[in-house]
């Protein structure tokens, strides 16, 4: 007797014999008008304020030895928002202890110094911002700025919650940050401030999910003062210039409503009011949007 297995493939067969075939696929429209994805991929020239930084191999384009302070912590970095976290964690400490000092270099993205030899030995990704801790020996390299935080951090024995259950919590935020930031600076930003031409598909996907990740932390602070409750944790100092970047870089506040998300707007009003982070925001700036820019930080008394 034959098997049910057979029974039922050979009904499949037949049915399949009558089916009619699958309707085509209708193409896609394209923009620009025409375009298609090649069978293998090759780089062009992308245009854009971005343009010039990308390529599709790693590694040093140019010899270019790094500068070194006095201080242990050696920071080469910029005042973007990844950047602003970490200087904002370094100023916390300057506060927070009367010895306590580091040298934080400006790296210009735009002149390509993140791809100097020197820099791409602290941080072979080419990403700002990069860190020395020359307390090792031999020095001991940490990149990855949410990686940084929690170095100097745990190093210091500051800003991380002690208690288990606040401890997870603080890395449950500053992770989600991690993920989170590359669909607010690599795509609404990019799509929206920097891009050479305008997608309306672009800017409507990350637009959509910039505002859902607004929309969880406004329901993460309602009836706290932080992301973990009543402490000021690295989380905060990672999260907060990001919306600010939102803000001042991108300046989307009226296209994002912004002001809309209460407990946001107050959570970072509350976090700007700290005189460390007002510092933090200024070092190895390039503008003036937080105030005079300390593009170079060596000591406290470069703020005079």
């Amino acid at each position: 007797l034959p098997s049910t297995s057979n029974i039922l493939l050979s009904m499949s067969s037949k049915a399949g014999d009558d089916a009619p075939p699958p309707a085509a696929e209708a193409p896609k429209p394209a923009f620009p008008e025409g375009y298609t994805p090649a069978a293998v991929w090759a780089p062009k020239e992308l245009g854009g304020a971005m343009g010039a930084m990308n390529k599709p191999t790693a590694g040093a384009r140019s010899e270019q030895e790094l500068p070194v302070g006095s201080h242990d912590l050696q920071l080469y970095s910029l005042g973007t928002p990844n950047g602003q976290k970490v200087t904002i964690l370094l100023e916390e400490l300057v506060d927070l202890d009367p010895s306590f000092e580091y040298d934080a270099h400006y790296v210009d993205i735009f002149k390509l110094e993140q791809f100097g030899s020197g820099f791409v030995s602290v941080n072979p990704n080419s990403k700002i911002p990069a860190l020395m801790d020359r307390s090792f020996n031999p020095p001991l390299r940490v990149f990855e700025s949410c990686n940084i935080l929690r170095h100097v951090a745990e190093k210091h024995g500051a800003f991380i919650p002690q208690d288990p259950h606040l401890r997870a919590e603080c890395f449950n935020w500053l992770f989600w940050q991690a993920g989170s930031a590359p669909y607010i600076g690599g795509g609404f930003g990019h799509f929206y401030k920097y891009a050479p031409v305008n997608i309306e598909y672009a800017v409507d996907r990350f637009t959509m999910e910039t505002k859902r990740q607004l929309d969880v932390l406004e329901k993460q602070l309602e009836g706290k003062n932080f992301l973990c409750g009543d402490e000021y944790t690295i989380a905060d100092m990672s999260v907060m210039p990001w919306i600010l970047c939102c803000e001042v870089f991108y300046k989307a506040s009226d296209f994002l409503d912004l002001p809309s998300y209460k407990n946001v707007a107050a959570w970072v009003a509350r976090i700007r009011a700290r005189p460390a982070v007002q510092r933090g925001l200024r070092v190895n700036g390039a503008a003036d949007a937080f105030g005079p820019p300390v593009k170079n930080r060596h000591s406290r008394k470069d703020f005079d």
